[in-house]
């Protein structure tokens, strides 16, 4: 997959595109993919993401802004295993969000993208104001010699899949609901770091995980597992949050302990899958306290891990 900054002057080559953030590529997003990777096929020509770095409401309204569900770099990989052919990651600035949506269709999508085909989520908007919708693409579509497709809803259990959606499931602690919307694990990516060595001193090592992100869309503690340290993906207990015991501020942190692992791992770029919520983050009185409750959890993520080995055992050999 090809990766560019920005939208040049003049397009080299005509596209089939799709247009939006795509934070956690979700189910919907998949979808809206599948059907582009299709489009793009029949036409020979590349199938072709825009989206934009930041989210807009990370410029307008950056205290009211969403937790990213994604980095740019992991939304980067989940649209390469979708099978998009090329991205650009247009800035998104004051300058871009003065274009009406007249400019946006003649400067963006004509010159710069030489777009052939269009496909949008059903709710797209855009231009200044917001004032762009899919009418206005349609006619645009008309004059200038490009088809127009809006992809419908996707929903789930009657719950429409959406990046928003998945950020309620994780921050309400739902955990499978947010798998079942996204399609696979919720993941975070980071690599691991040196810490303060306090969880070694109370018998529960930690890998610390570097968190880029201000905000994130959930907080706890976790049955999870870890990608990227051995052929398999090891069990683990893992906290996210502030650490209120050890008064670190505010600044997120990822922390998780392996189970039955002993190993130098520092360095290593590690994907957390996050499969059920234990507990909130809670504050302790003193560490005696907190490794008190660490071994409680680490009990209750052995037993979730068990419970889910005889469950997958059993649909596996189900006369057993």
């Amino acid at each position: 997959m090809l990766v560019f900054r920005g939208v040049p002057e003049r397009a080299t080559t005509s596209t089939v595109l799709t247009i939006g953030n795509f934070d956690g590529v979700h189910r919907g997003h998949r979808s809206l993919l599948a059907e582009l990777k299709v489009q793009a096929r029949q036409m020979a020509l590349p199938a072709t993401v825009l989206t934009f770095e930041p989210h807009p409401r990370e410029l307008f309204a950056p205290e009211q802004a969403p937790a990213r569900l994604a980095s740019l770099r992991d939304k980067l990989e989940l649209l390469a295993e979708a099978g998009v052919d090329r991205v650009h990651v247009c800035r998104f600035n004051r300058k871009l969000a003065a274009l009406t949506a007249e400019q946006f269709i003649e400067r963006i999508l004509l010159q710069g993208l030489s777009v052939r085909h269009l496909i949008i989520g059903d709710d797209f908007r855009f231009g200044k104001g917001r004032s762009g919708d899919f009418a206005l693409l349609k006619q645009a579509g008309v004059t200038h010699g490009f088809a127009v497709e809006a992809m419908s809803t996707v929903d789930i259990g009657g719950v429409r899949v959406s990046s928003s959606a998945v950020r309620a499931a994780l921050a309400g602690g739902d955990i499978e609901r947010a798998e079942a919307l996204l399609g696979r694990s919720y993941v975070i990516a980071g690599r691991v770091m040196d810490g303060k060595k306090i969880g070694r001193t109370i018998g529960f090592p930690t890998a610390n995980i570097q968190v880029r992100r201000k905000r994130l869309p959930l907080s706890g503690v976790f049955a999870v597992t870890v990608s990227g340290v051995a052929a398999q993906p090891l069990p683990g207990a893992a906290n996210i949050g502030v650490r209120p015991t050890l008064e670190d501020g505010l600044k997120p942190v990822l922390e998780v302990h392996l189970l039955d692992f002993d190993g130098d791992i520092y360095g290593r770029h590690v994907d957390v899958n996050f499969l059920h919520k234990l507990r909130d983050e809670a504050k302790f009185d003193s560490l005696d306290a907190l490794k008190a409750q660490i071994a409680r959890d680490v009990a209750q993520v052995r037993a979730y891990f068990d419970t889910r080995s005889t469950r997958v055992a059993s649909m596996i050999h189900p006369e057993a």
